[in-house]
């Protein structure tokens, strides 16, 4: 389909460390590892602008915060599945929740209180990943288990407390065709999402640049990124979105 890219070199810059790893057998590894243990899988990398880095561990419920010398403490731990985190740009943390909906954490007390967990009284297949517009409104994914064998994944968007219009079909979230979506970025002028199908082979996992593996994270100089990134990126398949 398009051509591979040259990868990324990367360096790693810090690990979870063994006090927090837990191998024991859990509900989400069972659906998503093949019943296989695993001790922690993280995602969400997102700093703030003290410059932690902030990731979940999925399967346990955790939000750990990294400082910039890679000491690692436990902001929170609660019953969910959190698979995504971004921080809003006044100081508020959003957690997209697979099990829950989309809930927020107070990174002071370490509570977590929900958001959003349903869409006009009906719930959600299992929330993915969000990003923000430079206005502030939330976009995120609502992927669950879908894929070419269920092309049902959808995109929705949230603003000024209230679910916002998208083009003419109201508030109800939009149908993603095909394989289920994963936000990557939205434009500086809020006109443009990009979007990564992840499982019908429409970008492969070579032109997304992750900042964090299922262990460890791993960073890679923001000049090799951009080269290596700018010419794939074209190829990306994008939905543009009508500004508010």
């Amino acid at each position: 389909m398009y051509p591979l890219s040259t990868g990324v070199p990367s360096t790693v810059f810090t690990r979870v460390p063994d006090k927090h790893r837990r191998l024991v057998r859990t509900a989400w590894a069972d659906a998503n590892r093949g019943g296989e243990p695993v001790d922690c899988f993280l995602e969400g990398p997102s700093f703030d602008r003290a410059g932690n880095l902030y990731v979940v561990d999925i399967p346990f419920g955790r939000v750990f915060r990294v400082s910039p010398d890679g000491e690692w403490a436990v902001v929170t731990e609660y019953d969910g599945w959190p698979n995504g985190l971004k921080i809003h740009r006044d100081g508020r943390i959003f957690i997209t929740d697979y099990k829950r909906g989309i809930m927020l954490l107070d990174p002071a007390s370490g509570q977590v209180t929900p958001l959003i967990e349903t869409v006009r009284s009906e719930s959600f297949k299992g929330v993915n990943d969000l990003i923000f517009a430079g206005n502030g409104d939330l976009y995120f994914t609502d992927q669950g288990q879908t894929g070419l064998h269920d092309p049902t994944g959808r995109v929705c968007s949230r603003g000024q407390g209230r679910w916002r219009p998208r083009r003419e079909d109201g508030a109800r979230p939009r149908p993603v065709p095909r394989g289920p979506p994963a936000p990557r970025r939205a434009s500086s002028d809020a006109r443009v999402l990009v979007r990564r199908r992840s499982r019908d082979a429409s970008v492969p996992d070579q032109f997304v640049a992750e900042a964090v593996a299922a262990r460890q994270i791993r960073r890679a100089p923001l000049s090799i990124l951009s080269a290596t990134i700018a010419a794939p990126a074209r190829n990306m398949h994008a939905s543009a979105y009508a500004a508010p």
